[in-house]
């Protein structure tokens, strides 16, 4: 097995993707407070950009998950 992956390595990308994570959590618990209120087209909008800003965060989320499991496939099993 290869280990040129370094311990410090694995733990800089987990923790940049648990900390991904929790913004985008975030951001979904923002966007549904939107959801939640009597809407105006002022509060639909706004609605509107919690969203692209959800999905944005989602997509951060699935690099930093990405980078992270190419990592530990890499350690553990050479590819």
């Amino acid at each position: 097995m290869d280990q040129a992956v370094d311990v410090s390595d694995l733990d800089r990308m987990q923790s940049a993707y648990k900390a991904a994570v929790e913004e985008w959590v975030s951001a979904i618990r923002q966007e549904e407070a939107l959801a939640s209120v009597n809407h105006s087209v002022a509060e639909v909008d706004k609605w509107e950009a919690a969203h692209f800003h959800e999905d944005e965060l989602r997509t951060k989320v699935k690099a930093a998950k990405k980078e992270y499991e190419g990592a530990l496939r890499h350690k553990f099993f050479g590819f």
